[in-house]
């Protein structure tokens, strides 16, 4: 259920609604748009039915939200959700963002190199991967909090944002302290514990699609975080597995139109994932652009033949540089910054 509210409704008057609707075991998530306020409500059907919240003082329309995902919808926000990371960066906006890096940290002297040269080819977020889900155990499995230090001392010298995967509740905290956004991986989208805890922190969370996974359920997983508090959300496109063998995975481009119409929030692209064969990713990188998305997740690395994780989906820094060329004409064509 969503309460739209006059454009003169006054802080008493949301306050007096969240009130009442807290005290018969309503959860309420205020929305300020640009033309109006939305106040979501999330739960019990039946309360919900009962409750005249049409009748409320500063109340000028009360509406159901059809879609199982409340929050996450446009029913509850019409305007494109813009998500702020640091000064320097938001995403959701005109200008695209681009986070590139080597999958896996895997030691200060590499990722500092690798870093300063995706900076200076125009990436404005910095991935790597300190906690690494592999499918076989025996590969490796990344470099844990030593992997995060390197990561905050390296962005902070090149002043530049970070994002890496979490994949535990109890690496919540840890990582919380590290790097400033989350990214949950494909295997962990259904994660609902992790969902609830990531959601408690407030702190900026980038949703992989998985493996197999509907737009639907990924919407779902993101309701989960949004329904725990916390409204700084991003999906990731990376491919879906289907028959095909040519490649690693099938990038759904047409994911980014559909997501964009469901939902207010934004969508990342990640074609290195999403093909898994490096000379697919400008492409696919392209592709995505075209699309409407709102930036990229990009692997680079300065030795692919020796990383130790995904080496065969990982752009040299020279390739890299070239594509972010490339990118910024496609992005001018559709209205876009890079």
């Amino acid at each position: 259920m969503i309460v739209i509210l006059k454009k003169d409704a006054t802080e008493e008057q949301v306050k007096h609604i969240v009130d009442k609707a807290e005290i018969l075991g309503l959860k309420a998530h205020i929305s300020r748009g640009v033309e109006r306020t939305v106040i979501g409500f999330i739960g019990p059907e039946d309360v919900l039915r009962m409750t005249p919240l049409e009748v409320f003082p500063g109340v000028e329309q009360v509406m159901p939200v059809l879609a199982p995902y409340k929050l996450v919808s446009r029913e509850f926000k019409k305007e494109n959700t813009v998500i702020k990371i640091n000064d320097d960066v938001t995403i959701g906006g005109k200008k695209l963002v681009v986070m590139a890096g080597p999958c896996s940290v895997e030691g200060l002297d590499e990722f500092r190199s690798i870093a300063k040269k995706v900076k200076a080819a125009g990436a404005n977020i910095l991935r790597g991967g300190a906690f690494k889900p592999r499918t076989s155990p025996y590969d490796f499995q990344g470099m844990g909090e030593d992997g995060l230090k390197i990561m905050r001392d390296v962005a902070g010298e090149l002043r530049i944002a970070t994002i890496t995967e979490v994949m535990d509740t109890r690496q919540v905290e840890l990582v919380a302290k590290y790097v400033d956004i989350f990214q949950l991986g494909a295997r962990n989208m259904q994660n609902f514990s992790l969902l609830k805890e990531i959601g408690a922190t407030r702190k900026p969370v980038m949703i992989k699609r998985g493996l197999s996974a509907t737009i639907k359920e990924w919407l779902m997983s993101a309701e989960y975080v949004m329904a725990s508090g916390n409204f700084n959300v991003i999906f990731c496109e990376r491919g879906i597995r289907t028959y095909e063998t040519a490649y690693r995975n099938t990038l759904d481009i047409n994911a980014v139109p559909v997501v964009q119409k469901l939902s207010h929030l934004p969508i990342i692209v990640d074609p290195s994932h999403g093909t898994g064969v490096w000379n697919l990713v400008p492409s696919g990188a392209k592709a995505a652009v075209a699309a409407g998305a709102n930036g990229l997740m990009i692997e680079v690395h300065e030795n692919p033949e020796e990383a130790l994780s995904d080496g065969a989906q990982s752009l040299l820094p020279t390739k890299f540089d070239v594509l972010m060329k490339e990118l910024r004409v496609v992005a001018q064509a559709v209205g876009k910054e890079l």
